[in-house]
């Protein structure tokens, strides 16, 4: 590549090294400097350390989480009448349009993290600091680090806000016919977008500063011969552009994303769906209730829960019961209780697919230079894709650069390959623990297919860094979308029902077989859920 320099891996190092210090300045892991950093978190965010409600010892439904599939059970079992405890084990974060009320994945702080005390991001760089109940929970694996959500609003709090439907013919290839692509189509990614108010980056948005980055994207893959096709997103582009007026405080413009919007620039499901349940007076959200452990008694279900602060005291213990249970825990936490349930028998007519068809959508992180080695911009939103069947079938979409509090001309994309491989969990007695293993070869081939086609791009779209010989051009060592473990036509019915369980559902990503088909999960996991929640209702089943 003529026109292309090679950064220094000893002066990329020696900069994310300061990165790290500057980190370590904002956490301890000493038992008084938890104590420091609690006392700023609730002078900076009161809100999420105000008592914390009961649920009732006995609730028609009770719906596990928050996140995309268990706020639209939330709302649909509300509107139907259905009496309905929500639990939740992260906290209900405010927003406002001038406090810090989330941290940055540049310099993160516990607001960010659910109780560790150190994490290494796309920079590679191990940042310390307090452990505390933040809104992300990285859970590790052998072989693969999940990031998943911890707060009300679930996923929906610290995604990139891209909701993209796949292609049909991938999508039919993945569910086998299990769910009709043709009707999500027709119903419910149309009643999906509406509720979200899903749209395309506003011209005036895209030709802005921060997003020059998109801009220099989309001119690198049209001269790669791509036609790059607009993302549907559901950040509230109000809100971006009082960022950019200067009368809100910058976040969705200034890398803010994985650890959440502190001015409420994503339309998140706490200004949706989930208030939307709320205001049929049916449905209550129960913040810091971690749900332990479920079981079958009679004609009732049993669940466990751990009250927790904001800080991770345990408050009390309780059991409750429900007619009717619904998970939405997310891939992993769904699958953790079944798995844990069925080993234990708790739940003793868990069929032989529980815990099986777990995978990663193929998430690959890359990175290759601008066209120059100007400012490129930290807007968040993800202003286009591409698609490329050359090879293994993927997606690749325009990112900010995370983590990182320099520009430094990198342009990113976030991968999703075609993946086949698939996981299972299993149950470890000694510990009551419930894991996986990734398969380091299957994360190998994603990562080559995602480079492959990322490099053509950079040779041919005039890129002036190369990333590959300090190994940050494509990576793939955690996922953020977990998907699989209970999957809908295997472990459940077609709807969700669990097979062998009447009155327990699955309506999460737990209920996806490991991919979505070169796509972002979260459109299709809710119209998913829209989908079995409606006919579950209308069958009174």
């Amino acid at each position: 590549m003529r026109r292309r320099a090679v950064f220094k891996a000893a002066g990329l190092a020696a900069l994310l090294a300061g990165v790290g210090s500057g980190a370590a300045l904002r956490g301890a892991g000493t038992a008084s400097a938890d104590v420091l950093w609690n006392a700023l978190f609730q002078s900076w965010v009161p809100e999420i350390f105000a008592p914390l409600a009961d649920p009732p010892e006995h609730t028609e439904a009770i719906v596990i989480g928050s996140g995309f599939g268990a706020a639209v059970t939330a709302l649909r079992l509300g509107e139907a009448g259905v009496r309905t405890t929500v639990l939740e084990r992260g906290s209900r974060w405010p927003n406002d349009p001038n406090r810090e009320i989330f941290t940055g994945d540049d310099l993160p702080d516990g607001r960010g993290f659910w109780h560790r005390t150190n994490f290494t991001g796309v920079t590679k760089v191990t940042m310390p600091f307090a452990s505390f109940g933040g809104v992300l929970d990285v859970t590790e694996f052998p072989g693969i680090d999940v990031w998943r959500a911890a707060a009300v609003g679930g996923g929906s709090v610290i995604f990139t806000g891209a909701m993209v439907a796949p292609p049909k013919h991938l999508f039919d290839s993945v569910f086998g016919g299990v769910v009709g692509y043709d009707e999500l189509d027709a119903v419910y990614y149309p009643r999906v977008r509406d509720m979200l108010r899903l749209s395309t980056m506003p011209g005036d948005i895209y030709n802005s500063a921060p997003f020059a980055h998109s801009r220099i994207w989309d001119q690198q893959v049209r001269a790669a011969g791509y036609q790059p096709q607009a993302n549907d997103s559901i950040f509230n582009w109000d809100v971006i552009r009082a960022e950019l007026a200067g009368t809100s405080r910058a976040s969705a413009t200034a890398s803010r994303s994985n650890l959440g919007n502190s001015n409420g620039a994503k339309f998140d499901l706490n200004q949706n769906y989930l208030r939307y349940a709320e205001a049929t007076g049916n449905t209550v959200i129960y913040p810091g209730h971690r749900v332990d452990s479920i079981a079958q008694d009679g004609g009732r279900y049993v669940v466990t829960v751990t009250k927790l602060s904001p800080a991770g005291q345990i408050l009390a213990t309780r059991t409750l019961t429900c007619d009717k249970l619904f998970l939405g825990a997310g891939s992993v936490g769904t699958s953790e209780l079944l798995v844990r349930a069925q080993a234990t028998g708790a739940l003793r007519n868990l069929n032989e697919h529980v815990g099986e068809g777990w995978g990663t959508n193929g998430d690959v992180v890359l990175a290759r230079g601008s066209t120059g080695l100007a400012a490129t911009g930290g807007g968040v939103p993800s202003a286009s894709r591409i698609f490329d069947d050359s090879g293994m079938p993927l997606t690749l979409e325009s990112w900010y650069v995370p983590g990182i509090p320099v520009d430094m001309a990198a342009i990113a994309s976030l991968g999703m390959v075609l993946d086949p491989a698939r996981a299972r969990f299993g149950y470890d007695r000694a510990g009551n623990s419930v894991g996986l293993s990734w398969n380091r070869a299957a994360r190998d081939q994603v990562v080559a297919a995602a480079r492959e086609v990322d490099h053509k791009i950079a040779e041919r779209g005039g890129s002036v860094v190369e990333y590959t010989p300090i190994a940050y051009d494509a990576q793939g060592f955690f996922t953020a979308h977990p998907l699989g473990g209970a999957v809908l036509g295997r472990a459940t019915d077609g709807y969700g029902r669990v097979h062998g369980h009447p009155g327990l559902y699955v309506m999460d990503g737990a209920g996806i077989p490991g991919s979505t088909a070169t796509a972002n999960p979260s459109l299709t996991i809710t119209a998913i859920a829209e989908r079995n929640i409606e006919a579950i209702i209308r069958a009174g089943r």
